[in-house]
This record gives C-alpha cells, structure tokens and sequence, in this order.
C-alpha cells in the first residue's frame, strides 16, 4: 500500500487498486462533478429563456427569469446536499461544518455566476442584482429544507413559495410586498436584499451544523 497524489495505492493479487481521499472522496460522494454540469445546463437554459422572451428589449420580459431560473439552481445544488454515509459524517475525527459550509456558499456563488449573464443590464431593475439575490435567498431556503426533510426533497419548499409568489404578487405593493414577495422585487430593493440574505444566512448555519437529514429517517 503507498500513496500517491493524494490517493491510497492497494495491491492485491497483482492488481492496483487507487481510493480517493480528502476533497476529491468528498467532491464524488456528494455527486458534485454531475451537480456542476446540471448548473452549466441551468445557465445555458436562463440564457436560451432570455431570448426567446425577448428580454433583452424590455427588463419587465425578465421576471420569468429571475424568479425561476434561480428556483431551478437551488434545486440542483439541493441535490449535492444528500449524504450516503451519514453515520460516518457524524462520527469523523474532522468537522464537517467547514466542508458543508464551503460546499454551500461555492456552489451559490457558482449559480448566480452562471445565471446571472441572462440577464445583464438594467440592474436597477430585474438585472444581474435580482438573480444574485434570488439565488442566495432560494439557496437558503433549500438548505434549510434538506436538514428538515432530506437532500431528494429539499426542492419542494422553495418551489411552492416562489411559484405561489409568482402568481399572486403581481399587484403587490409597498414594503410588506419586498418582504413576503422578495423574489419578485427589483435588485435594489433593499427589503428583499434583507430577506434573501436572512434566508440564505439561517439555511446555510443549519445544514453546515446539522447536515441533510439522513434519507428514510423519521427521527
């Protein structure tokens, strides 16, 4: 047995047998190479949405797009959240907050990185701003989910909350829209910066403590 760049090297029977280790063991169980190329796809599709509705033209065309494309990030990236060895997380000489926290705040930053070319311009209204803000505060709200309810459906409330803000708020006004209706505000809008970053702050604390609620518990 030796190691070699970062892998333990296993010969038996005259066959070498490699296991990954440290970031790259972390980054295959957590399915993070599939989790990047599913964000690449969602920026690609943001990209595609924006010209077909045209919103290059008018930023009122972009609101489809800063309310779901972020939505669907979220979810990808809620995805990565789900652990195989749960029982072997929490029994680690290591913390795991550190790589949890890491793998989080990375992987948001990377999706409204990709997303946000979709819509450039106008950032006073439903530009680049109102994406980043989105993403964080879905984000957020996925994380949070996934300790709750388990990485495979840690999808579902952020889905629920921002496609029932998507119908109903289209006449909501004044500062209590930017506080219940904040992904449907324009970028600089401070109340719902608040809300979104308040929600990306709690999920992220949480799942970087707690981790995603082992699959098929009921505890």
């Amino acid at each position: 047995m030796r190691t070699t760049h970062g892998r333990t090297v296993r010969t038996t029977h005259g066959r070498t047998v490699r296991t990954a280790h440290g970031p790259l063991l972390y980054a295959r169980s957590r399915a993070l190479p599939l989790t990047l190329a599913a964000l690449a796809g969602t920026a690609l599709f943001a990209v595609w949405a924006a010209g077909r509705l045209d919103a290059y033209l008018d930023p009122g065309r972009r609101v489809p797009i800063v309310a779901l494309a972020p939505l669907l990030a979220s979810a990808v990236i809620g995805t990565s959240l789900y652990s195989a060895s749960d029982e072997l997380d929490r029994t680690a000489v290591r913390p795991w907050w550190p790589r949890r926290l890491g793998q989080l705040t990375a992987l948001a930053a990377l999706a409204a990185a990709l997303v946000a070319p979709a819509v450039l311009g106008h950032a006073e209204t439903f530009g680049a701003p109102a994406v980043v803000r989105n993403t964080l505060g879905c984000t957020g709200i996925t994380a949070a989910a996934a300790v709750l309810l388990g990485a495979r459906l840690s999808w579902l409330p952020a889905f629920a909350y921002v496609t029932a803000v998507y119908l109903g708020s289209a006449t909501a006004h004044g500062r209590a829209a930017a506080v219940w209706a904040w992904p449907m505000q324009p970028g600089a809008q401070r109340g719902a910066w608040a809300v979104a970053v308040a929600a990306f702050a709690v999920g992220a604390v949480l799942y970087a403590v707690r981790g995603a609620r082992p699959e098929g518990s009921r505890a």
